[in-house]
């Protein structure tokens, strides 16, 4: 067990890539166990890792993604969440999150939505006076609204490993979503007033409303039928994932005609080198999860936290203060794919429903994409927009402050974050 752990950890500080890391790790501990007759099994555990038709919806969500960023439709949300709260002081900051949350009902990724509103909403933002680092951590701030708000990969990928119905994780997901957005929300109101941030021209429009509904009401409705296809169960969260791609392209290419063949090629690859990298991490990591499991280490961590304490709020805080230290160092999908076999069972021994105990792992995870030193957001803003990380990470803490204390909400408050799923007989 040492040699793996020194190996995982000896990897990952010379800067290999996680998926390797993770990979080599297994690979020493399966030879540990029975020498070169156990590394036959480093093969058929890395297919096997993969061998789940639900990891389809991924790639189809990261295609759409990049179908909705080049036809404009991410655009078109933009200026609609402007015309609903653009007027109000901290304007432009309000449309960030507003459209933040339409952008979240359609691809489920925070990176897509930090690089869209990075290129788009933060010139804007600089233009009228913010500061670069504030209109950054705004953005960053709701951009992890996109995995939490349904669809949302990582939920695809939880769901998938430890049995949990997807559909169910999705429903959940929503009120934690909107109470980021509410909550990010409140706080630029406040600061709106105390720092006396820009504020939109003339006053709230109906006609202006109106004017950008009917202009994007095709993007409008691209998270309605995705939704409402998976909780409705009329489509699986895999076919609502390829719906979303075919409707897309509809839209980009028949409606707005704004998309040309040739983009197609540059948008595959770019879904083929994002999906690449996330399923190399979970084959990966499937074979470091054998060898885990066959040491019983789930079973020996559940133990070594029970012993410090029985009491399911002492323990939920550990959960959370261990994912939360995880995060600041490791890529989130290799976190939930190696933490979750480890942690669900504890959740389980105190009681914890799946569907609560997932979303609460998932969404502290999601905070980790915004906090320094390898917030993926942080570093796609600061590629994007030219802004350092550092500066970013200082105009970010009140944000953050106000994410965790949502999060200690949706931990510790489990009729919260089952409602929806529960009213939907999940």
């Amino acid at each position: 067990m040492t040699l793996v752990a020194g190996a995982f950890f000896g990897l990952m500080l010379l800067g290999l890539p996680i998926g390797f890391v993770l990979g080599i790790a297994g690979v020493i501990g399966l030879f540990q166990l029975g020498g070169t007759q156990f590394l036959a099994m480093a093969p058929k555990r890395f297919f096997e890792g993969l061998d789940m038709f639900t990891f389809m919806a991924m790639p189809f969500f990261i295609l759409a993604g990049e179908i909705m960023n080049r036809s404009g439709i991410t655009a078109r949300l933009i200026d609609f969440a402007n015309a609903l709260v653009g007027y109000m002081r901290g304007g432009l900051a309000h449309s960030n999150m507003v459209a933040s949350v339409m952008f979240a009902g359609m691809t489920g990724a925070a990176v897509s939505d930090a690089a869209a509103f990075g290129n788009t909403i933060v010139p804007a933002m600089v233009k009228q006076g913010y500061t670069r680092p504030f209109a950054c951590a705004v953005t960053a701030a709701g951009s992890i609204i996109g995995p939490t708000i349904p669809p949302s990969n990582l939920m695809v990928i939880y769901g998938s490993l430890m049995g949990v119905s997807i559909a169910g994780l999705f429903a959940a997901g929503i009120l934690p979503g909107l109470l980021i957005a509410l909550l990010c929300m409140a706080l630029i109101a406040a600061m709106g007033r105390r720092w006396g941030l820009p504020k939109g021209e003339g006053g709230p429009s109906l006609r202006l409303i109106l004017s950008s509904f009917k202009s994007s009401i095709f993007a409008i409705l691209m998270p309605v039928i995705i939704l409402g296809g998976i909780l409705g169960g009329i489509v699986t969260p895999t076919e609502a994932a390829a719906l979303a791609v075919l409707y897309a392209l509809f839209v980009g290419a028949v409606i707005y005609r704004s998309l040309r063949m040739s983009d197609m090629i540059d948008m595959l690859q770019r879904t083929a080198q994002i999906t690449g990298v996330v399923f190399l991490i979970i084959a990966s990591a499937s074979i470091l999860g054998w060898w885990m499991t066959f040491e019983q280490i789930p079973q020996m961590v559940a133990a070594g936290f029970l012993a410090l304490s029985s009491d399911p709020t002492a323990i939920i805080a550990m959960i959370l203060a261990l994912l939360l230290i995880v995060g600041l160092f490791m890529d989130i999908n290799a976190a939930l794919i190696i933490l979750a076999p480890v942690l669900v069972p504890l959740t389980k021994a105190i009681g914890m429903d799946p569907v609560h105990a997932g979303i609460m792992i998932i969404l502290t995870l999601n905070i980790s994409l915004m906090t320094p030193p390898v917030g993926a957001c942080l570093f796609v803003l600061a590629s994007v927009t030219g802004e350092k990380i550092e500066k970013i990470s200082a105009a970010l803490w009140p944000f953050l402050l106000v994410e965790v204390s949502i999060l200690m909400v949706i931990a510790f408050w489990a009729d919260l974050t089952l409602f929806i799923p529960r009213l939907l007989g999940f």
